[in-house]
């Protein structure tokens, strides 16, 4: 039940992002077709996340600690970009139109992420 929320949220996260930022977009013509893209790029993203994000923190540990965490941003930018390019792959409508698109849109589904697990709570899985 829990990984089912967090799509929710990241889905939900992934939207606003597109709705806030430039560069970030869903191109089909129903809401039914943007509601189904954004979950499964939403599940994309969360693949993504969990299975390259660890290892790219493992390798740069170093840089890590050296920005004090700053590059973190620019990690999840790249992230985002590489979903965007597996979302375009699979043939899905999800576009992410270079680094700057990706930068502030990994910010937004960050915080939105961050604020709605603040309500909705995480096991402990």
């Amino acid at each position: 039940m829990s990984i089912l929320i967090r799509v929710i949220v990241n889905a939900l996260a992934l939207w606003l992002a597109t709705v806030l930022v430039g560069g970030l977009e869903v191109t089909t013509d129903s809401v039914g077709e943007q509601v189904v893209t954004l979950v499964v790029v939403a599940v994309i993203f969360g693949i993504v996340n969990a299975v390259i994000k660890p290892i790219v923190k493992t390798v740069g540990c170093p840089v890590y600690v050296l920005t004090l965490g700053l590059i973190a941003l620019v990690v999840n930018a790249l992230l985002l970009l590489l979903t965007g390019w597996l979302a375009g792959q699979f043939g899905l409508a999800f576009e992410v139109d270079g680094f700057w698109a990706a930068f502030w849109g990994a910010i937004i589904v960050g915080i939105v992420s961050w604020l709605a697990n603040m309500f909705v709570g995480r096991d402990s899985d």
